[in-house]
C-alpha cells in the first residue's frame, strides 16, 4: 500500500507503528523523493506543519480536531515529509 493511503487507514496505536515503520522504509528506499529528508528539516517541517493545522483541516472542509488521534498523529509524521 501507497504510504500516503496508508495513514489514511490508521486507527489504533499498531496501526501508527506500522506507518512509522512503513514510512522509515520509505525514508530509506526514497529519500530522494522527500521534501525533508534530514531529521533537522524532518522536524522543522513537523513543527510548522503542526503550527498550521487548522488551515490543512479549514482547506478539507473538515472540523479541526479537538484531541488528537492516531491517524492525525499519522497525518503529522506524513506531512513532516513533504511539507515545504
Amino acid at each position: 500500500m501507497e504510504i500516503n493511503k496508508q495513514v489514511d487507514g490508521i486507527e489504533s496505536r499498531q496501526d501508527l507503528v506500522e506507518f512509522i515503520e512503513a514510512l522509515r522504509n520509505d525514508l530509506v528506499q526514497r529519500s530522494n523523493e522527500w521534501e525533508n529528508p534530514t531529521l533537522e528539516r524532518f522536524l522543522g517541517a513537523l513543527a510548522a506543519w503542526t503550527a498550521d493545522l487548522d488551515g490543512y483541516f479549514q482547506n478539507r472542509g473538515e472540523q479541526v480536531p479537538s484531541e488528537p488521534s492516531w491517524r492525525l498523529v499519522g497525518n503529522l509524521l506524513y506531512a513532516a515529509k513533504i511539507y515545504e
